[in-house]
């Protein structure tokens, strides 16, 4: 097999040809189709994530054909199309397992963080969290719905049913997360970087009723925010946008510090929360919703030797949508 692989934190990848890996009880093996370059990476790279090793593969918004199943694998079937998400393990005796919140769970392992993930020819997973994928839709397209689309659904279920959404940071997650909400019934507003006209654009052509620069107050008090980008500093300015008792969730793995901001921005029961995370369920749901609304993501191709400008153009805000490595 051959990998893009990450030797060190703020290192570049490096073209790899390695053994193909056997799967263990429990596992399957995965040709690789597409992976998408997901912000996560970066921190990845940069080393800003607690739970991780080096060297690694990263990658884990991955779509491919099961090519080889491990002992005791049941329900899944050699040449199936499958989605290997962001959780990848879980121990399932802590509490939090137990208590149904495997996506806080203890003793996690995460795909292309902890263990190699889809900058590859070929990725073995824990067959309990793989996602049967079916035959509609190019592998290329469903790879964001992976990770952007899981972590935007869990955050749109934290953001309650409030009618007038605000979505920082107008991504990969962002312009999967819009449609859904537009087909919920929802107005979305759109904040991005505030010269980014051209992410502006983008948002109303998905059906954004306002769009503007995260420095600026949306036309009218939002009942919810969601922060997709990675700026502690867009918390307060969230919190300003809700009306009273509105809803503000931190979507992102890693964000910078949130600066200090007065208590007055918080009063009136307006809550500020977070989602880790993924659960098993969060994925059968998304999933089933994508595929009902018929959501369309918008990607960037790029060949998997490709990888380190797929990221650095990730970095720079140089495309709409997502990147997505063929493979």
């Amino acid at each position: 097999m051959h990998a893009m692989l990450l030797p060190k934190p703020g290192a570049d990848l490096v073209w790899t040809e390695m053994p193909d890996r056997e799967p263990q009880q429990g596992e399957v093996r995965v040709r690789v189709c597409a992976c998408g370059v997901c912000r996560t990476d970066l921190h990845v790279m940069d080393g800003e994530l607690a739970a991780q090793r080096y060297p690694i593969i990263p990658g884990h918004e991955i779509v491919g054909r099961i090519d080889r199943l491990g002992r005791g694998v049941a329900g899944l079937e050699v040449g199936q199309r499958v989605g290997i998400p962001w959780l990848g393990h879980t121990c399932g005796t802590c509490f939090y397992c137990r208590s149904g919140r495997e996506n806080l769970c203890d003793h996690p392992e995460f795909t292309g963080a902890t263990r190699d993930g889809g900058y590859a020819t070929a990725a073995i997973a824990d067959a309990r969290y793989v996602f049967p994928l079916g035959e509609a839709g190019e592998d290329a397209a469903l790879a964001p719905l992976l990770c952007a689309g899981l972590i935007g659904w869990r955050a749109l279920s934290a953001a309650g049913e409030g009618r007038r959404l605000g979505l920082y940071g107008f991504g990969a997650a962002a312009h999967i997360i819009a449609q859904l909400a537009r087909a919920q019934g929802r107005s979305v507003f759109a904040f991005t970087r505030p010269e980014d006209m051209a992410a502006q654009d983008f948002a109303r052509s998905l059906g954004a009723c306002w769009a503007g620069g995260s420095d600026q107050a949306p036309p009218e008090p939002l009942d919810a925010a969601i922060i997709f980008a990675s700026v502690g500093a867009l918390v307060p300015a969230a919190l300003s946008a809700v009306r009273k008792g509105g809803i503000v969730v931190c979507a992102g793995i890693h964000m910078s510090d949130i600066p200090a901001f007065p208590y007055r921005l918080l009063w009136e029961e307006r809550q500020l929360r977070s989602v880790a995370n993924l659960t098993r369920q969060d994925g059968l749901d998304f999933l089933r919703a994508a595929a009902h609304h018929k959501i369309v993501t918008h990607v960037r191709p790029y060949a998997l030797r490709d990888a380190n400008q797929a990221l650095a153009d990730l970095r720079a805000g140089a495309f709409s949508g997502a990147a997505v490595l063929k493979v």
